[in-house]
């Protein structure tokens, strides 16, 4: 895939990047493992007073990164803002935070004295040169909650996002020079993914982040497991919106619509099987059909947009395969499952609500990234928990109840890296994120992110 940016609206190759060469990314590395050899030693105060300098710089940035954003991949421009404006908020958070969440551990003075120790504690301490390999669906929020902690951690790093987002890739490395950090800290690399394991491999790398597909996590997963390398990954997911009986029917559908269609459906948090309890289907699914139905799609720049287009040609031709088998083995379309009318340029598809899924559709196991929504009835709990758990991903999981009962084995017994209740998902700075299964390990965000790619380091001092 050429490095690139093609506007999704119309198709059209606006800009084409040329990859670094070798010698480009040997500096690079070099640049690294020398910033970090200083930046380690650095105190939370200075690396916060940097984070929050690149913070301001980037919320006076906001239109313009944007609309980068918006041209390169399609979400619509209020979207846009919104993720810019999230991003600030995290590195305001962890300017403030960091400090308390990487403080000095000490058990009990009583828990340690039979080692022979008068004192013990534990400090975390930066791992090095980290390599982030994130995509193009949320080009600047997927890199800052990797970046703000890195940074505040010590640690330095190294970008390589999704080819087709260059300019937002471009953009940040060139943020945090801006901003102040030592030559080094932060830097985006112009590369393929043909070019990730030589990288990762280098053993100025310490360690991998990689937020994306399933076969980019187990290709990464595989290097970094050969190097004895730690990784954080976040892959797929098919998150499931359970309705149960005594749900606010009405309050989950007008939220199914925006946590199904969120970023135009390209959001691995995205709710996209929608289990629903027999006692209240038919009132969730006519409210939830009208509402996808109504939804504009059009220019992302408008504002009054509520889908742009999708990302890539091949994104869409991968969401028309699956709603094409779906349908060939027997669902029903409720609406949608085709190209708008009168959208002969750029790469666009309708809100799409499918019902009568069984297991042998595509669908009913592989993650749909776009506005495909896929209805399943059940009779019971333990039916909706059994079909929410019957993928092979486990990222998060939305539930509508009135029942604390409800929620307490949803928690219990749903097999995925949150529960949400009443609501959709959604990622913060305060809250870890990430998955099970197939959908990756590790966490990001909270202290819980931050202290991934961190040293815990024990420091025992023996008794006089």
């Amino acid at each position: 895939m050429p490095i690139a940016t093609v506007n999704p609206t119309t198709g059209e190759t606006l800009h084409t990047f040329t990859a670094h060469t070798p010698e480009q990314v040997e500096q690079c590395l070099a640049e690294a493992a020398a910033a970090f050899a200083h930046y380690r030693t650095t105190g939370f105060a200075e690396r916060a007073a940097l984070l929050l300098r690149a913070a301001d710089l980037l919320e006076a940035d906001n239109e313009a990164i944007a609309r980068t954003m918006t041209t390169e991949m399609g979400k619509p421009i209020a979207a846009a803002r919104a993720e810019a404006a999230k991003c600030v908020k995290a590195m305001r958070w962890y300017a403030a935070h960091a400090e308390s969440l990487l403080a000095d551990e000490h058990p009990a003075p009583g828990d340690v004295t039979d080692s022979g120790a008068a004192s013990a504690r534990v400090r975390y301490r930066p791992l090095g040169v980290v390599l982030a390999v994130m995509p193009w669906n949320f080009p600047l929020w997927q890199v800052m909650r990797f970046a703000a902690p890195a940074l505040m951690a010590g640690n330095t790093g190294l970008l390589k996002h999704a080819s087709n987002v260059p300019g937002t890739a471009l953009y940040l490395g060139e943020l945090f020079q801006r901003a102040g950090f030592p030559r080094g800290c932060f830097q985006t690399l112009l590369i393929g993914s043909d070019g990730v394991e030589k990288v990762l491999r280098d053993p100025r790398v310490a360690a991998a982040t990689l937020t994306g597909s399933e076969p980019a996590g187990r290709a990464v997963a595989a290097v970094a497991g050969d190097e004895i390398k730690k990784t954080v990954l976040e892959l797929g997911g098919s998150d499931p919106f359970l309705v149960l009986p005594t749900a606010d029917v009405a309050r989950a559908a007008q939220t199914a619509v925006t946590a199904r269609v969120q970023n135009n459906g390209q959001s691995c948090i995205a709710a996209k099987r929608f289990i629903v309890h027999t006692g209240v289907y038919e009132e969730f699914t006519a409210a939830f059909t009208a509402a996808m139905a109504a939804l504009t799609v059009g220019d992302p720049m408008d504002e009054a947009t509520d889908i742009g287009p999708l990302a890539t040609e091949q994104g869409r031709t991968d969401l028309e395969e699956l709603v094409d088998d779906a349908v060939r083995h027997g669902a029903t379309v409720l609406c949608g499952a085709g190209r708008p009318p009168g959208r002969e340029t750029g790469w666009f598809y309708e809100p799409t609500v499918l019902a009568g899924i069984t297991d042998a559709m595509r669908i009913d196991q592989e993650e749909t990234f776009g506005p495909v929504a896929t209805l399943y009835r059940v009779d019971s709990l333990d039916e909706a928990i059994a079909r929410a758990n019957h993928t092979p991903f486990g990222l998060s999981s939305n539930v509508w109840t009135g029942s604390d009962e409800d929620v307490e084995r949803c928690v219990r017994d749903l097999q995925a890296g949150g529960v949400f209740v009443n609501g959709m998902t959604a990622s913060h700075p305060a809250l870890p994120f990430g998955g099970v299964k197939r959908s990756g390990y590790g966490r990001e965000l909270a202290g819980h992110g931050i202290r991934e790619f961190c040293n815990a380091t024990t420091i025992w001092r023996a008794a006089p």
